[in-house]
């Protein structure tokens, strides 16, 4: 087991690679446990969980609301839980982003920890204190940052993942690499086919170098005033594609990724030949390439995007493998290219 710890300003969060589910009642206080979990988690491990209350939300995007949390809510009342109560989240991006947004607004904040079920929650959602859910179909609109006392990734929930959720975390792998590491880039074009069949080692270093990537950034940057904001490379453009055309997280970060090195061409900070190399790691990975959507759908999107300032918006580009940089660009500009570059 390997252990990364994020530095807040009033606690250490601890990422636990390869800890096991079972070990769980080692992490957490004595006292009130509550767990909030999905369907489908529920499904495949509730016989796992440790014994505590349980909340079992619906899967996917759709159950990322206030509705959701207002019935959680209502939930905990009915527990009578107090502020020595302790949540864990169980299962996806989805329910770590609830359970943490829950945890640190019941009572002014619980104390809470992260066991995420899928590789996207394992290298993204679980990681760095970012908690929320979406208003009105726009990405995170209401949320808090807030680290988790522990993020326990246990490799064997991968296993019952379906393709398309390998996938996704896969593009969120790349994104770390992308921006920060040349030589981590390097080890996926060369594992690309051990990775998709989820090799141990392999995902287990990719998930590894990921949250070092990431806590290294957050523990330089938690409140996202800098360089934090590196982490959103793709996700400008890849929130809007989600939102408009349908795709999963992680496929719309890579598509959103790909047309950022291609606007980063254009300006030329990145060679061509690098987005030609991003680009067909993307399509052995099995990412989408071609991007769909409708240009002024992307736009609202886009001019809703919690990056915006003002007329600007904070954005994210590549000058190399590895290497990026934050740019404001007016969003003008970009309505002036977005046609060209899709």
């Amino acid at each position: 087991m390997q252990t990364i710890k994020i530095q807040s300003n009033d606690k250490i969060s601890r990422i636990l690679i390869g800890e096991r589910l079972e070990n769980l009642s080692r992490l957490i206080p004595a006292g009130q446990v509550v767990v909030i979990t999905d369907t489908n988690v529920s499904r495949y491990y509730g016989s796992k969980f440790i014994d505590a209350e349980i909340i079992t939300i619906g899967t996917g995007e759709k159950s990322k609301t206030l509705k959701t949390v207002e019935e959680i809510y209502s939930r905990l009342l009915e527990f009578k839980a107090d502020r020595s109560t302790f949540i864990v989240g169980i299962g996806g991006g989805v329910v770590c982003d609830i359970a943490g947004f829950v945890a640190s607004t019941y009572m002014r904040g619980l104390r809470f920890g992260f066991v995420p079920s899928t590789l996207l929650a394992q290298v993204d959602a679980s990681v760095g204190g970012k908690n929320g859910v979406n208003f009105k179909g726009y990405k995170n609109m209401v949320g808090v940052f807030n680290q988790p006392e522990f993020v326990i990734c246990d490799p064997r929930f991968l296993t019952t993942l379906p393709n398309r959720e390998i996938l996704s975390g896969l593009g969120e792998i790349l994104k770390h690499a992308a921006i920060a590491d040349a030589g981590m880039f390097a080890f996926l074009e060369g594992n690309y086919a051990k990775a998709l069949a989820l090799d141990l080692p392999v995902i287990q270093k990719l998930v590894s170098d990921s949250v070092m990537i990431k806590s290294s950034i957050v523990n330089r940057d938690e409140q996202e005033k800098g360089e934090r904001r590196k982490l959103n490379f793709g996700h400008t453009f890849g929130h809007a594609i989600e939102k408009t055309a349908g795709i999963s997280h992680g496929e719309a970060v890579g598509a959103g990724m790909l047309v950022a090195c291609r606007l980063a061409a254009r300006k030329g900070l990145l060679a061509r030949s690098a987005v030609k190399r991003f680009k067909t790691l993307m399509t052995r990975l099995g990412l989408p390439t071609d991007i769909k959507g409708k240009p002024a759908a992307l736009l609202d999107a886009i001019h809703k995007d919690k990056k915006r300032e003002g007329t600007k918006i904070h954005f994210v580009l590549l000058n190399a493998i590895g290497s990026s940089v934050v740019v404001e660009i007016p969003i003008k500009e970009l309505e002036a290219e977005i046609a060209d570059i899709l």
